[in-house]
């Protein structure tokens, strides 16, 4: 086939906006799947992607179609995952394509997430093919969702698609457009290879499987390539398209998208966004974009009995070799025993992280506060990097601390605007700007403190709009903040799986609420417990729990008041040599206690 009847795409979309549903379409009209063998989301084959209707992985897919122009086009399908998290892999999927799908909900309209993908596939110089989806929906509006398209791309009424993901309304419509307004794969088939890596997963059997984009120059079997950014070098033993499956074939050229087997062990020697050159003609330049992903999102996780810390270790490690994004190193606690400091790209990745590591290897952990990196510049000039509160320097030796900001996009109806804005002045945000989306919707831009969103902000955003309003952010810089670490302790003791590092304007606030929340979970003991947060020295809050107490003077009846007094005596000495000895068993609960304050 003509390289030139290659056309590579993908689907950009809010979440829940019909994405992998319109892919299903696409493959079933193509024939690319049989209708017996079809099931909903066929892309998404992890069951959480299932569960929860997002894209976690991103997939690629290429399918054939016969045009009403009577000829034969091959189309590269290259899904992208739908959540903030994943903005990286996103931008690479983009980088791989020269056209996009821009699906919009036809009851819901443009979403945050919307915007933000379209600028990067605009940034990509990406063909934008506006689709409105779930147009049968009783409640869909369709004027008002045109109107918005139109003001936000420019494009022309007769440009947009009228679709049903559902029911394969406009999917004719929808292939024809790849067909015509996509433009063509470029080729370069004289010059010398550059491929870019836009994905990579584990197969148990042949190590890591590659999914690349030929640019420029053709990829065989047996050549001797070389990764540019890792520096590492291997063979090529198989390369291939990818349809339902890997189809084998000798050769991939200049516009073609395929897999690459190699015999790579590590999935982290196959960085997303690296670019891959033969050995025999090297290339100066890699292709642009390549950046290093970096953890946003820090946290503790410790098996719940200490004879799973081997089990829990082999686990991260399988883990690893399917998410090139976590990270992990051994840490211990005194509270928890030995547990691993995983790097996350963000809350969702952290939650996915933990709900397979409980599926899919049984395994009951204990998760610690999340934490985001902090900068510390100490007095003697050092700067240091922290992502766990307990290796804050004493705060003598701290000049000042610099935490991570983000710029973020709430899109919202007016209805809302009042109590979102409140939300985000708890939240430290700071106001930039308030554009006008349509008559009913409003785009509001805040820079937020990460650490100030990594908790409870979503839930707490979509309460307060009733599920309306969405949000979108992307790191911005490191600024300096009036932060401090906040210890709780228990008789004394603190528990370092409990410090959180917080702004010095709320720690009193804090440490009151966290101390409340511990007295209810803690168990009473046989001796009084008393549970303090403090900042170094400083107690700010404090509760105590009361001790389980024996009735020792029930036997007296009368008689002398000195003997009731002895027996008073005799128990409260025994009870504060226990609290000598004595250890307060913390319940699993309370290290989730934090997570659920208000």
């Amino acid at each position: 086939m003509n390289q030139t009847e290659i056309r590579n795409f993908c689907i950009i979309a809010h979440i829940d906006h019909g994405k992998s549903t319109l892919a299903d379409r696409l493959l079933e009209h193509t024939g690319t799947i049989e209708k017996r063998n079809m099931i909903k989301q066929v892309l998404d084959d992890m069951d959480l992607e299932q569960e929860r209707g997002i894209t976690i992985k991103l997939h690629a897919i290429q399918m054939k179609y016969h045009s009403k122009n009577g000829r034969n086009y091959i189309l590269n399908l290259i899904d992208t995952p739908g959540h903030v998290d994943f903005s990286y892999e996103v931008s690479r999927s983009l980088a791989a394509c020269e056209g996009a799908l821009l699906v919009i909900d036809a009851t819901q309209g443009v979403e945050a997430q919307t915007i933000s993908n379209l600028y990067l596939a605009i940034e990509n110089g990406l063909e934008i093919i506006p689709v409105i989806n779930k147009v049968d929906l009783q409640n869909a509006m369709i004027d008002e969702v045109t109107d918005q398209i139109i003001e936000l791309i420019g494009c022309k009424k007769e440009d947009i698609i009228l679709a049903s993901a559902k029911t394969g309304i406009g999917t004719e419509d929808i292939l024809e457009s790849i067909v015509n307004r996509i433009p063509p794969a470029k080729v370069e088939t004289n010059k010398p290879l550059r491929a870019l890596i836009f994905d990579s997963k584990f197969d148990i059997y042949r190590g890591v499987v590659v999914y690349i984009r030929v640019f420029e120059g053709s990829i065989k079997e047996g050549d001797e390539i070389k990764f540019f950014f890792t520096g590492k070098s291997f063979t090529a033993e198989e390369v291939g398209h990818l349809k339902m499956g890997r189809n084998k074939t000798k050769e991939l050229k200049s516009g073609d998208v395929g897999y690459l087997i190699a015999g790579i062990k590590d999935v982290n020697d196959s960085k997303v966004g690296d670019t891959i050159f033969k050995i025999s003609q090297p290339v100066d330049k890699p292709l642009p974009g390549y950046k290093e992903v970096k953890s946003m999102v820090f946290s503790g996780i410790y098996p719940s009995t200490t004879e799973d810390f081997e089990t829990l270790r082999d686990s991260l490690s399988k883990l690893k070799l399917n998410d090139a994004a976590l990270t992990y190193e051994p840490e211990s606690s005194a509270a928890l025993g030995f547990g691993f400091r995983c790097g996350f790209l963000g809350m969702l990745h952290m939650e996915i992280v933990q709900e397979r590591l409980e599926r899919e290897y049984n395994i009951n952990i204990i998760t610690t506060v999340p934490n985001v990196e902090f900068k510390v510049y100490k007095t003697n000039g050092e700067i240091l990097v922290v992502d766990n509160p307990s290796l804050m320097p004493d705060a003598a030796n701290i000049n000042f601390i610099e935490e991570p900001y983000i710029s973020s996009s709430i899109i919202t109806p007016t209805d809302f605007i009042g109590s979102l804005m409140k939300l985000a002045n708890d939240r430290r945000g700071v106001y930039v700007s308030t554009n006008y989306v349509d008559a009913k919707r409003v785009d509001i831009r805040f820079e937020f403190p990460l650490s100030e969103i990594v908790f409870d902000f979503y839930d707490k955003l979509k309460s307060y709009s009733r599920g309306y309003a969405s949000f979108d952010y992307e790191f911005k810089e490191f600024r300096e903040s009036k932060l401090v670490k906040l210890d709780i302790l228990l008789n004394g003791d603190p528990v370092d799986a409990l410090s959180t590092i917080v702004h010095k304007d709320k720690a009193y606030e804090w440490g009151k609420k966290l101390c409340n929340k511990l007295r209810q979970l803690i168990p009473k003991q046989m001796y009084e417990v008393a549970i303090q947060a403090a900042i170094g020295s400083k107690i700010v809050a404090r509760e105590t729990i009361s001790a389980m107490r024996k009735n020792v003077i029930a036997k007296c009846y009368g008689g002398d008041i000195s003997r009731k007094r002895k027996l008073l005596e005799k128990q409260k000495e025994g009870k504060k040599r226990m609290k000598q000895i004595g250890s307060v068993e913390i319940p699993q609960e309370a290290f989730h206690a934090v997570l659920s304050l208000d």
